[in-house]
């Protein structure tokens, strides 16, 4: 047998033992390993793990596992509770600038995205047109003014003339009745007078048949008759004289009487004119919006954005000439209903914002939207027709930002936006 100190190199090319290195072993063989020396050498570079290190591979990996386990754990503690959505957007205030009237834009004063102040103004359309209706309505107004005028003293003359011809008919009428009184009273004493005058004409033809009485008296007597009895006549037609007057007094006072419907006439003329002196105030009024309307003012704070108009161009009445963003834009997130289980107004957001992926923006949850998305949309759902899939719906959820944001990060609408709600707050009341 071979000796152990001199063995021969394995099959395998194991090179053989050197001098002083200690008998080889048959695990150092097996494992292709060189021969150790009792003092244990190092094994040569590319050679496989030495004992201790196979005898701390084990504890090692059992404290990645926990190192693993405590953290999973902790994040978990830590971002339990948080609800975040990458479906929000910056939303916020915006006005569509529009004519209420048409024309030709005369000056533009603006352009994209410029800030404005309230009250600035934007642009001004020609005002010819307008400022010509407006001195014809004013025109007009001062005609209209005249005619209320001249109605008012046609008013005034005939209540002052009525009532004075009121009076004077009832005068006359009396007047007429005391006429006829007195005719009738001179007809009775010229009939007793003409009786009397024919008695004695009678009585002295008697006489002078006797020759009592001269021709000449008798003569006397007969004419004094034939008298007396002319004028009764004449009394008769005084007293049908005086009844017609009193007729003509009582045609005269009926007229008179009349005087509360020429009034009345006169009134509704006047109600006429007034109400032509409002139309015409109106029309001046309109004329006058219509002219400052050629102005465009800002009515807030804010930038101009989306113009559409240019200095010559024709604009219509209610045609969209550029969008005013005004206001402290706020967040939009459309988060999944399953989400909403613990939201309530009033907790803390974290807002991430993709153009400022640096920067993290606080603010809270506002309000929730007591509906889906797809409730208010152009073509709502109509679940109770053909065949229902159940989709998880989402909920529109307003979040503001509490401080006021940097004016070197401008926040435009339709940024997209990243919150995170902190659902664990329940110092927010519960929504009603």
């Amino acid at each position: 047998m071979p000796n152990d100190s001199t063995p021969k190199a394995p099959a395998t090319g194991t090179p053989p033992h050197s001098p002083g290195s200690g008998p080889a072993t048959r695990r150092d063989i097996a494992r292709n390993e060189p021969p150790r020396s009792p003092r244990g050498p190092a094994p040569e570079r590319g050679a496989g793990p030495s004992g201790w290190v196979r005898r701390a591979r084990r504890p090692i990996l059992v404290v990645v596992v926990i190192v693993l386990a405590v953290g999973s754990a902790t994040y978990w503690w830590l971002n339990r509770g948080l609800v975040s959505t990458d479906d929000a957007f910056i939303d916020g205030d915006a006005a569509v600038l529009s004519p209420q009237v048409g024309g030709t834009v005369q000056r533009l004063l603006v352009t994209d995205n410029q800030r404005v102040k309230a009250g600035d103004l934007i642009l001004e359309i020609d005002p010819s047109d307008y400022e010509a209706a407006l001195a014809n309505a004013r025109a007009n107004l001062d005609a209209a003014l005249a005619s209320e005028a001249q109605a008012r003293a046609n008013l005034d003359l005939t209540k002052a003339s009525t009532a004075a011809t009121l009076a004077e008919a009832e005068s006359g009428v009396e007047l007429a009745k005391a006429g006829v009184a007195e005719a009738e009273a001179q007809l009775a004493a010229a009939g007793a007078e003409a009786e009397r005058s024919a008695a004695d004409a009678k009585r002295y033809t008697a006489l002078s048949k006797s020759d009592f009485a001269s021709r000449q008296t008798l003569d006397q007597a007969e004419a004094t008759a034939r008298s007396d009895a002319d004028q009764v006549l004449a009394d008769a037609q005084a007293v049908t004289v005086a009844k017609a007057k009193i007729g003509q007094a009582e045609a005269e006072l009926a007229q008179a009487e009349t005087a509360a419907q020429q009034i009345a006439v006169r009134q509704a003329e006047l109600q006429s004119a007034s109400a032509s002196v409002e139309a015409a105030r109106a029309a001046v009024e309109t004329a006058e919006f219509n002219l400052s309307y050629t102005r465009i003012l800002a009515p807030q704070d804010g930038y101009i954005t989306k113009r559409q108009v240019n200095a010559g161009d024709v604009v219509q009445k209610n045609q969209t000439l550029a969008t005013l963003v005004f206001g402290r834009p706020w967040v939009t997130a459309n988060f999944k209903e399953t989400q909403l289980d613990g939201m309530r107004p009033g907790q803390p957001v974290a807002i991430a914002i993709d153009a400022y992926p640096d920067v993290t923006f606080k603010g809270h949850v506002d309000s929730i939207m007591r509906g889906t998305g797809a409730q208010f949309s152009l073509l709502p759902p109509e679940n109770a027709t053909g065949n229902y899939v159940k989709v998880v719906q989402r909920v529109p959820v307003k979040i503001l930002i509490d401080e006021p944001v940097d004016v070197s990060h401008v926040l435009g609408l339709g940024m997209s936006v990243v919150p995170t709600v902190d659902t664990r707050d329940r110092s927010a009341a519960k929504p009603k």
